[in-house]
């Protein structure tokens, strides 16, 4: 049993998966959001794949703790990716997230190109490691 964590972008969707004891997470890649069903298929693929039982999406509320048009269409990608996989599939707040993810980027000196490539995928990673740590109490 593994979790799957998921930085849903308009452009790019990183995916982060845990290992089997649900202890670490460690960033497996980044989609690209063509935003037909390719994208979902990918997705259950890669559930199936890592037999992951719960989806952990990245919901990007407001610094006010209120939903904007980010957090409105990361739930509708929820909402079609139920439709793909009977994984459960949760929320988790994921404010600064990407802030987070550039700074540990800027850390390990990566630029240009490859930032751009994995900024997504270390994304999730954190989103995922979040949900674990919260999980442990």
């Amino acid at each position: 049993m593994r979790v799957m964590g998921i930085d849903y972008g308009d452009k790019r969707v990183g995916v982060a998966v845990s290992d089997p004891l649900m202890l670490t997470a460690q960033g497996v890649c980044t989609l690209e959001n063509t935003g037909g069903k390719r994208l979902f298929e990918a997705i259950r693929d890669l559930i199936a794949d890592y037999e992951v039982t719960t989806v952990v999406v990245g919901l990007p509320k407001n610094m006010n703790n209120t939903m904007g048009e980010r957090a409105e269409r990361t739930m509708a990608f929820v909402e079609r990716l139920g439709t793909y996989t009977d994984a459960d599939i949760v929320l988790s707040d994921e404010r600064l997230t990407t802030v987070e993810a550039h700074g540990y980027l800027n850390e390990m000196n990566v630029r240009g190109a490859k930032r751009k490539a994995v900024v997504d995928t270390v994304a999730a990673t954190l989103i995922l490691e979040n949900y674990l740590r919260s999980k442990k109490g």
